[in-house]
């Protein structure tokens, strides 16, 4: 069988990466790019590079990556759908629900397979982590914690970090759970001079009663990418810098100290760190979009999860904006 004819749009910082990604995949071949600024990055590699999403489907292609600014991805996205093209587009999905919606409707009706590239539930921590879950080696689920806090990319112009970096733990927290978002409790900050917002701190509850909070920020001097799962047996910490997974077991042996002893609840136990496979996170996600295509069964990001996505996170910056607790349908 003939390899997939693949296009990018968007040869920016997380185009560049995603062009040598696609390059490296097995059954597929990069044909065709296109950025308006032109290959800044020098990914083009020989390839004319054309200006719009148009020249992208004027060149025959099966599939296209958008790694374009999220004001842009409505209008990409739904030109590829009209045109009877696949589409993985960067996360989030759109910049509001009502666009987000248009998007995974043009690219239902027209049984086309339409991803978002919410690229940390790829990562093999996570991956380890649902695996476990859906295995019930924690029993029941308490609580899920995250925390992702760095420096201000300078790449980001036109999102603050409730929709940039929030979505991806709004995502991973409901996929490693299966369950969804009910309700959200937030407040943000401004403290860069932006018109959007750089930290969000966010408190929420989920379909099966799990309770979560989320720490996000471009204002510390050091980064995290660390969610913690905690339940019955204890609890899993899993690191997304390093793809560490790391499980702390509810303690076993009775604690004979008696001014400890008197507390009721749980005691440390075994330490375990995994020793796991670690693919690159993105090469997983274009894999499995690349199987997608060809029809076979996998899991990718759906549009219609990237539309919950979307929805939990413009309930995240109306419970900032009024000072109440959001529900969600």
């Amino acid at each position: 069988m003939a390899n997939l004819r693949a296009g990018l749009i968007g040869l920016g910082m997380m185009g560049r990466h995603h062009a040598r990604v696609l390059r490296s995949l097995d059954g597929v071949d990069l044909v065709a790019v296109a950025d308006p600024s032109g290959d800044r990055h020098g990914v083009a590699g020989g390839l004319p590079v054309g200006r719009s999403v148009e020249d992208l489907i004027a060149a025959g292609v099966d599939y296209v990556t958008a790694a374009v600014p999220t004001t842009l991805h409505e209008q990409v996205a739904i030109t590829l759908a009209e045109a009877g093209v696949h589409c993985l587009v960067e996360k989030p999905l759109a910049p509001d629900t009502a666009a987000a919606q248009r998007v995974a409707d043009a690219f239902a009706s027209r049984g086309l397979v339409g991803a978002v590239g919410h690229i940390e539930r790829y990562n093999p921590a996570l991956q380890h982590l649902r695996e476990r879950l859906a295995g019930g080696e924690l029993g029941e689920v308490y609580q899920v914690v995250t925390r992702r806090q760095g420096p201000f990319p300078a790449r980001i112009a036109d999102v603050g970090v409730v929709k940039d970096l929030a979505t991806h733990d709004i995502d991973l927290t409901a996929w490693v759970t299966q369950s969804s978002f009910v309700s959200v409790a937030a407040q943000t900050s401004l403290q860069s001079g932006r018109e959007h917002e750089d930290l969000v701190a966010v408190v929420g509850k989920l379909a099966d009663g799990t309770v979560t909070s989320h720490l996000v920020n471009w204002l510390s001097p050091f980064k995290e990418r660390v969610t913690v799962v905690t339940g019955e047996r204890g609890a899993f910490v899993a690191d997304t810098l390093t793809a560490d997974l790391t499980f702390y077991a509810n303690g076993t042996v009775p604690t004979t100290w008696e001014s400890i002893a008197k507390f009721r609840g749980v005691s440390e136990g075994d330490v375990v760190r995994f020793a796991i496979p670690k693919p690159e996170p993105l090469r997983t996600e274009h894999e499995a979009f690349r199987d997608a295509v060809l029809g076979k069964e996998v899991d990718i990001v759906t549009m219609q999860d990237g539309l919950a996505t979307v929805r939990v996170a413009e309930a995240v910056l109306r419970s900032a904006a009024t000072g109440t607790t959001q529900l969600l349908d």
